[in-house]
């Protein structure tokens, strides 16, 4: 057992560390080293929704903070946070996310939540098809993601219980199933930049474009090709279209030479940073998505957030309003378009919601 007095000492001096760091950091401009810790956790013989298995499935994860257990032994501080299609865990160590939620008196000052940022799987450093398998890795679903992070979280993080569930995007989707999936699991819940609906209309075009412009490739072959397939480009002008703020994009780049100029750096960027394979099974993943069924099941406090001008969610679509009603304690917060506003991408700049993350958390805390 370490002495309170030698506890009390270490803590005060993480904190004058992290308030130092964060300090420095905004003085130059740059992100502080947040004190994370990455891991890995094997899930032997995995099995998929669809019936396929994986006998080997890896669950990358990076951890802030440490777990507090209740008198009950209830872990009590616990913060999943799952990002969106094509993303990592890390992304949310960003200046824009964990400097706006992560420092000293934030809402998620990692000196009182233990922080935890999966790896989806087919994500990151996660299994995933390029891994090898490539066409032949199982095809999974987002209930399957929701499954191997409630086993990470379990079987080898040791959480029993999270005080928050929240996701951007993709992961704000997966944030309406963990409360159906596991109802008594969490305190709250904040799904960003998404619906409580099935992928369908234009977002399910959107997707299929992705999907046909790769899997329909000539190079594709089955997945087995050894450059790029040429309709790889194709699903890149198709992402850019879905997930892209008209309002920024003119500003940045305000003349036909910018725009090029802005173009062409976009294809050179995502053909470095995207395999085929693994687009493809990331865009496909959505096909099981559909908590609309079950919104009755959730029992924890649920904040929806999404923003006026996000062309995958637009608020026309009038998808939320009914639905948020069937939801216990649900809300619905829709931000109206400003100059702090981007389209999607709305979801990773924490500074324009985390006013409504401190009100959740106030309403669910027991």
């Amino acid at each position: 057992m370490i002495p309170n007095k030698v506890r009390i000492c270490v803590m005060g001096l993480f904190l004058t560390w992290l308030s130092l760091s964060c300090a420095l950091a905004a003085q130059r401009g740059a992100a502080p080293a947040w004190p994370a810790t990455e891991g890995d956790f094997a899930l032997a013989s995995f099995h998929f929704d669809d019936g396929e298995t994986l006998d080997h499935l890896n669950l990358h994860y990076t951890t802030l903070g440490a777990p507090r257990r209740n008198a009950a032994g209830v872990v009590d501080n616990a913060v999943v946070i799952i990002h969106g299609t094509g993303g990592t865990g890390q992304q949310f160590l960003s200046p824009a996310f964990a400097g706006q939620l992560f420092g000293p008196g934030q809402p998620l000052d990692i000196t009182k939540f233990y922080i935890v940022l999966p790896d989806n799987i087919g994500h990151g450093k996660s299994s995933k098809p390029s891994d090898g398998l490539h066409a032949k890795f199982p095809h999974y679903g987002y209930r399957d993601m929701v499954r191997a992070q409630h086993d990470l979280l379990t079987e080898h993080l040791g959480v029993n219980h999270l005080r928050l569930v929240m996701g951007t995007s993709m992961g704000g989707m997966q944030s309406w199933l963990w409360p159906e999936m596991y109802p008594d699991f969490m305190d709250a819940a904040m799904p960003l930049a998404s619906e409580p609906v099935q992928i369908a209309g234009r977002n399910r075009y959107f997707r299929r474009m992705v999907i046909d412009s790769i899997s329909k490739s000539p190079g594709y072959d089955n997945g087995e090709y050894k450059t790029p397939p040429v309709g790889i480009e194709g699903a890149f002008y198709a992402l850019a279209v879905m997930t892209s703020s008209p309002k920024d994009m003119q500003k940045q780049m305000p003349t036909k030479e910018l725009a090029d100029a802005g173009f062409d750096r976009m294809i050179a960027r995502d053909l470095k940073a995207y395999d085929a394979n693994d687009m493809l099974y990331q865009f496909a993943s959505s096909g099981d998505y559909n908590p609309e069924p079950d919104l009755e099941k959730i029992q924890c406090y649920l904040m929806a957030v999404n923003s006026a001008d996000d062309q995958v969610n637009p608020p026309e679509l009038g998808v939320m309003e009914p639905n948020i009603k069937r939801v216990l304690h649900g809300q619905y917060i829709l931000i109206p378009i400003g100059p702090d506003t981007r389209g999607h991408g709305t979801h990773t700049l924490a500074k324009v919601w985390k006013s409504h993350l401190v009100d959740l958390l106030a309403e669910s805390a027991h």
